[in-house]
């Protein structure tokens, strides 16, 4: 997939996000939730929102103070001058490991409850990372909430509070969306409660990069810092999108709002639901719409004719894979998926994130000008129909601590997790012995037991579920292994 790589540095998450200019006009009052008004005649917008504002809540978000090792340059001068024009350079200094305290965090964001027992969507991003949540809906009642599953590919979160009969809003169908239709962007922009904004699809299946997998819903509904997580709805006061990021050069909403539509919301929050983690279904292929690969050969000075300029380029294809499955060669333009004409790659990313791995769809490419149409079975990332479920840290049978002080000073070392037990399990397997020191996993530092966990999580449900862990033993010998986490 292709992006114009200039826009990139402009998009922001929405971690407060949401605030739609409106048209001061005169309104006639309409039930919104009745027929389609006759073309050129203004919308009531204040069934859907009165739909909606319960239903949307505050989301603040608190990340603790924490001790973080950092590596500084050391002063050879000992402080007893300032060199602020860097004229001495750094003679005789080196670097040394310092731990400094992290400043304590918080920001605000939006969310929407989606049943009454308390779920609640919001972005991945709005809640990554916080040690504590606190939800406040639009009647003042606070409740504490925690994350039940977060998609980063997606940029979408699961979170609950404990509670009964909340206010929800109907979740209402995406796709069905037409440029042009009336919108509200309803969440908590700049920390103003209810703010209810409104504009209209200006475009669908808008591909940004910012995420793995997208198919945005663009909105000239302003976008604004503490929307991110709040709701995109329709005339019918239907829950169409949740608000994710807004384009802009300044920082604030300048023109275009992203919204991640609900035909991608549904999948996500269900898998989440029944397994802690997505089953991403795949076609292990690699490619960008047909039009920007055309743009990009016609740059070279090439000129090519692939029987249409509509549908995905396929660029890549991987072994094992099921587009390899189907016969996709590299040059092939993937133009259908069942009965859906497909004209970009975001549309097949949002087409095939509805589906798990092991369902079947029926593919149509152009090869050389002619139609070929394949049956194929979708696999996961790992090449396989199985369902994925995240490890825990369980899967690698030890016991850990982190090192002593002690430990630092001896092995001259600033971190690690010491293996305090092996029992049966993946450690064992691979070789790895008590009192080995784990510094890093998959070359990420390793400080804290929650680090290792995470990264763990991760790997079980990537491509590749292998950790390569490197580390020292009291000796100060140095050690690498690929520890595989089969389940």
């Amino acid at each position: 997939m292709t992006i114009m790589k200039n826009l990139s540095k402009y998009l922001l998450g929405a971690a407060c996000i949401v605030a739609l200019a409106f048209s001061t006009g005169a309104f006639v009052k309409v039930n919104a939730a009745k027929a389609p008004v006759a073309a050129g005649q203004p919308v009531d917008l204040t069934f859907a929102a009165e739909k909606a504002l319960p239903a949307v809540v505050h989301i603040r978000y608190v990340q603790n103070s924490k001790v973080k090792t950092v590596e500084v340059q050391d002063d050879p001068f000992g402080g007893f001058f300032s060199d602020p024009f860097g004229f001495f350079g750094n003679p005789g200094g080196g670097t040394r490991k310092q731990q400094v305290q992290t400043p304590k965090k918080e920001a605000t964001g939006s969310g929407v409850i989606i049943s009454q027992d308390g779920y609640i969507v919001t972005n991945n991003h709005v809640v990554e990372g916080a040690d504590e949540l606190t939800v406040t809906l639009n009647d003042n009642r606070e409740f504490s909430a925690r994350i039940i599953g977060t998609d980063k590919t997606t940029d979408l979160a699961l979170i609950k509070v404990t509670a009964k009969d909340l206010p929800t809003l109907p979740i209402g169908d995406s796709d069905k969306l037409k440029v042009g239709e009336w919108v509200l962007a309803v969440g908590n922009p700049f920390n103003l409660n209810s703010t209810v904004t409104a504009g209209i699809v200006s475009a669908k299946a808008r591909s940004l990069g910012a995420n793995g997998v997208e198919s945005f819903i663009q909105t000239d509904a302003a976008i604004n810092a503490g929307n991110s997580g709040g709701a995109l709805v329709n005339t019918s006061g239907e829950l169409v999108g949740i608000n994710a990021m807004l384009y802009s050069q300044t920082g604030s909403y300048s023109g275009y709002g992203f919204a991640i539509p609900t035909t991608i919301m549904n999948k996500v929050v269900d898998d989440l639901k029944k397994y802690g983690t997505v089953q991403r279904a795949v076609l292990d292929i690699q490619g960008s719409d047909v039009h920007n690969y055309i743009d990009a050969q016609k740059q070279k000075g090439e000129t090519p004719d692939l029987g249409t300029n509509d549908g995905i380029y396929v660029a890549k294809v991987n072994d094992g894979g099921a587009g390899a499955s189907a016969g996709l060669q590299e040059g092939d333009v993937i133009i259908q998926i069942d009965n859906k004409k497909l004209t970009k790659m975001a549309e097949l990313q949002e087409y095939l994130n509805s589906k798990r791995p092991g369902d079947k769809v029926t593919l149509t490419y152009l090869r050389n000008k002619k139609s070929i149409t394949k049956s194929v079975t979708l696999k996961n990332a790992q090449g396989n129909t199985e369902v994925v479920k995240p490890a825990d840290i369980d899967v690698l049978g030890g016991n850990f601590r982190e090192i002593t002080s002690e430990t630092k000073e001896s092995l001259n070392i600033s971190y690690g997790l010491e293996v305090m037990k092996v029992n049966n399990g993946a450690l064992k397997e691979a070789g790895v012995n008590k009192g080995f020191i784990i510094q890093k996993v998959n070359d990420e530092p390793v400080r804290t037991i929650e680090q290792l966990q995470k990264i763990v999580k991760a790997a079980s449900t990537s491509k590749e579920p292998v950790l390569f862990i490197q580390g020292i033993y009291p000796t100060g010998k140095k050690a690498y292994f690929a520890v595989p986490l089969e389940q």
